[in-house]
């Protein structure tokens, strides 16, 4: 009898500047070029929250952890991306939300056989991840998304 295939996951690696994040690929909706997110947030609002963007009809938030500088923003416009996510928890009302990317999402399949911990390297202050993974000479995050849900939730521009 031969031993069953090891369970798949078809997952994204998705760059920002100084880190990638690993999510499975049904948590994204769409990714799109990045058009200047509006800035429809007071000056209290953290950085990392850019505004929002409209798409499909829609209110979008978007955020960067590590974003580009608005100078930057307008160089490099051709690669950034906003990855648009599905929100898991009701605390959206939209249901989505989007993260600033620094180019386009590279799939991968994730199995045992390539994805551990580690425990080596640890996560960016401030940075919602549960932990940092390692897959094969990658170290991506594993984004906490109930937690930066709440965060953007948390914002009075982002309602």
């Amino acid at each position: 009898m031969t031993e069953p295939e090891p369970k798949e996951l078809y997952s994204l690696l998705i760059p920002l500047r100084g880190e990638r994040l690993l999510v499975p690929r049904m948590c994204v909706a769409e990714v799109i070029a990045f058009a200047e997110a509006a800035r429809n947030r007071d000056a209290a609002a953290p950085e990392w929250f850019l505004g929002s963007i409209e798409w499909n009809n829609r209110r979008v938030p978007v955020v960067s952890f590590d974003g580009p500088t608005p100078d930057e923003r307008k160089s490099k416009r051709s690669r950034a991306r906003v990855v648009v996510f599905h929100a898991i928890t009701q605390k959206l009302k939209g249901g989505y939300y989007g993260i600033l990317t620094q180019g386009f999402p590279q799939l991968v399949r994730v199995n045992p056989d390539v994805l551990g911990f580690d425990s080596e390297q640890g996560v960016p202050e401030g940075f919602p991840a549960l932990c940092r993974a390692r897959m094969i000479h990658e170290f991506p995050l594993i984004p906490d998304v109930e937690r930066l849900e709440q965060m953007i939730a948390d914002l009075p521009a982002a309602a």
